[in-house]
């Protein structure tokens, strides 16, 4: 009789799995908590301390590690392996079907002890799993339901499960330990406080979706979570309509979550197009916070993306479905909220719960290799501004310089962004010099820029700037400083009457140079 190994943490459709294995003629050799959802569900099973003539021990930690099992699932088809299976009475195992304990499950879980961690380390598992792969041309490994009918498709057809397909299943169990290593890694490094930058780095992932392609037509792509995705990510968001979310939209979608995010005190707004914001605007009330970040460039907003930071009520969504838009997404929605936002059959609607400040490790992939930083979760504050011009700016414009600073950090460098009344009215994103960002973000604001505040997310190699944000009517500037010419930009601000700020470390050298 032809033998399976099932041990399982998954549980979906095992029991119909295993009866369909019998009735094709194996038998089932399986392990604890599996072993007795398939009894109860009418699967005869051969308990693994039958096979391995020894009790599962250290409560349950070892029971699979034995020769009885892994002889049986390594030995090759050959005369001389088979013959060896035979002098110690082992059986060969044809198909191991195993996934592996919910470690990232666990973790994922609030005030999870590193004790709860640890006993959800799989061992036996990965072992098998790893051992099945490496045999694939004898021993088939199944390691996700998704599979179960085209196995037993595979056996009733053609009375095995072919090559092709045991090779396809090998190359995913691989996958999955490596993916469930990774996670094991990450989360070990951050409860013990390790090195975030190791000698040796491994990412797991898991498919979210495929997508129709990737940036462009001809790209093939999909959206992976890196672990289980906790609250507040898109990763974990949960689209309640529209359309699939293309690879730009995906781009976009976090582009504008990642800014609204910046603001917690009051309800904000922000829309995106191209990665880079084109309204931002804080309100009273949520309505008036997207009212505003509208009126901000209407123009460029059509077709954006929507980012909110409370809970969408009614009047808002029936603002929203006023202007075309690609997609909303916010912590919340009132059920009124989605039914007025569903009358937008394609609009995507996104509900990524509430926003935390765990931090991530952020990638950046380059031809061979990748760049790994720690994300910028730090919110500037008053204390870290260090004022530099003989004109101080007001407690309000001191107030309009950190709300501008949170959005520029956001846009693409070379990046300028004009704020009044902690609404945008200019940005200026993406140039390859700083004059030509600070001329698209004026020109955008027009005559709003009178008596507005300027942000600029790196220094002021020359004076031509603040020349420029002084003829649109710019009345105070933000920015890292750390120039060589620190001095000459403040000297400019001094002549034309324009108060000026500085950022202390972490983001700039002024505080030495000024």
């Amino acid at each position: 009789m032809r033998r399976a190994l099932i041990s399982v943490s998954d549980k979906t459709g095992i029991v119909k799995f295993a009866n369909e294995l019998v009735e094709l003629g194996f038998e089932i050799v399986s392990t604890g908590g599996t072993a007795k959802a398939l009894k109860e569900g009418g699967v005869p099973v051969i308990g693994i301390s039958e096979v391995t003539g020894f009790p599962e021990i250290l409560e349950g930690r070892v029971k699979t590690l034995h020769p009885n099992i892994h002889a049986g699932i390594l030995a090759k088809d050959t005369p001389e392996h088979m013959a060896v299976l035979a002098e110690h009475g082992i059986k060969p195992i044809e198909l191991v079907v195993v996934n592996l304990y919910p470690f990232q499950e666990t973790v994922a879980k609030k005030d999870v002890t590193i004790e709860d961690a640890i006993e959800n380390i799989d061992i036996g598992g990965p072992s098998m799993v790893r051992a099945a792969a490496k045999n694939y041309t004898r021993t088939a490994i199944v390691v996700s339901p998704k599979h179960y009918d085209e196995v037993i498709a595979e056996i009733k057809d053609e009375g095995k499960i072919s090559l092709a397909t045991r090779e396809k299943l090998a190359l995913e169990a691989f996958q999955h330990t490596a993916q469930y290593d990774a996670a094991i890694a990450q989360h070990l490094a951050k409860v013990w406080g390790a090195d975030k930058f190791a000698e040796e780095m491994a990412f797991g992932g898991k498919k979210i979706q495929s997508l129709r392609y990737g940036e462009n037509p001809h790209q093939k792509a999909a959206f992976y979570a890196m672990g289980k995705p906790h609250s507040g990510t898109v990763a974990n968001a949960k689209q309640l309509n529209g359309k699939e979310l293309s690879y730009n939209n995906i781009v976009d979608v976090d582009a504008a979550w990642q800014l609204v995010s910046e603001f917690t005190e009051k309800p904000a707004a922000v829309i995106v197009k191209h990665t880079n914001p084109c309204g931002v605007a804080l309100g009273e009330s949520l309505l008036e916070a997207y009212d505003r970040a509208l009126a901000a460039d209407p123009v460029s907003a059509y077709g954006g993306i929507i980012a909110l930071n409370r809970e969408v009520d009614k009047e808002t969504a029936e603002h929203i479905t006023q202007t075309f838009m690609e997609a909303v997404i916010a912590p919340l929605f009132s059920d009124e909220a989605v039914e007025v936002l569903k009358t937008k059959k394609n609009l995507r609607i996104l509900l990524v719960g509430e926003h935390t400040d765990e931090p991530e490790l952020w990638i950046e992939k380059i031809s061979g290799g990748f760049l790994l930083q720690e994300e910028d979760t730090h919110r500037l504050n008053k204390d870290e501004v260090k004022v530099v011009t003989k004109k101080a700016p007001s407690a309000a414009e001191l107030d309009e310089m950190l709300f501008a600073w949170n959005i520029v950090k956001h846009v693409k460098s070379n990046a300028i962004v004009v704020t009044k009344d902690q609404q945008t009215l200019g940005v200026g994103a993406g140039q390859m010099n700083r004059v030509g960002s600070a001329k698209i973000a004026l020109e955008e604001a027009g005559e709003r820029a009178k008596g507005a505040v300027l942000a600029s997310d790196a220094f002021f190699p020359f004076s031509d700037s603040i020349e420029t944000a002084h003829e649109a009517g710019i009345t105070a500037i933000i920015q890292p400083g750390g120039s060589i010419r620190d001095q000459d930009v403040i000297d400019a601000c001094d002549k034309y009457g324009i108060s000026s700020a500085c950022i202390l470390k972490p983001y700039g050298s002024s505080a030495e140079r000024v």
